[in-house]
């Protein structure tokens, strides 16, 4: 999957894998999309593990993505909000298949921050992303 944006990776810093120190933005319209968790369209949350989960917040994302012109390759930061960091690294490998599945091998900037609760204190992950959508 290619972008327009630029990734910075200096070569002073830890390598990047599956993230990106820096974005260049190409021009277009920012978007700024709403926390995405792994509810459905009908608001039900599906499944209980944090992977299922993470596939379903992610396929949110693209739709929203899709819904505003854009792309996974237009997203230029990501903040993933956890309920548990430690069940996150134990299933990385799971997550990181979930991942590529939905946005390719593109990883824009990225954090992630272990937080109290979620607003649906049943839900384990949220996905707060930024795109720069061509145009």
């Amino acid at each position: 999957m290619s972008s327009s944006h630029r990734i910075v990776n200096p070569a002073g810093l830890m390598p990047a894998e599956g993230f990106a120190h820096a974005v260049v933005a190409a021009p277009g319209r920012t978007v700024y999309l709403g926390g995405q968790t792994g509810h459905d369209r009908d608001g039900r949350l599906v499944g209980e593990s944090l992977v299922l989960q993470f596939d379903r917040a992610a396929a949110n994302v693209v739709e929203v993505l899709s819904a505003v012109g854009g792309a996974p390759a237009d997203l230029v930061a990501i903040q993933i909000l956890v309920a548990d960091v430690a069940a996150y690294r134990a299933a990385s490998v799971e997550i990181g298949d979930a991942y590529r599945k939905h946005f390719g091998n593109h990883f824009p900037a990225m954090s992630l921050f272990e937080v109290a609760r979620l607003y649906d204190s049943a839900a384990k992950v949220e996905l707060v992303c930024v795109a720069v959508v061509a145009g």
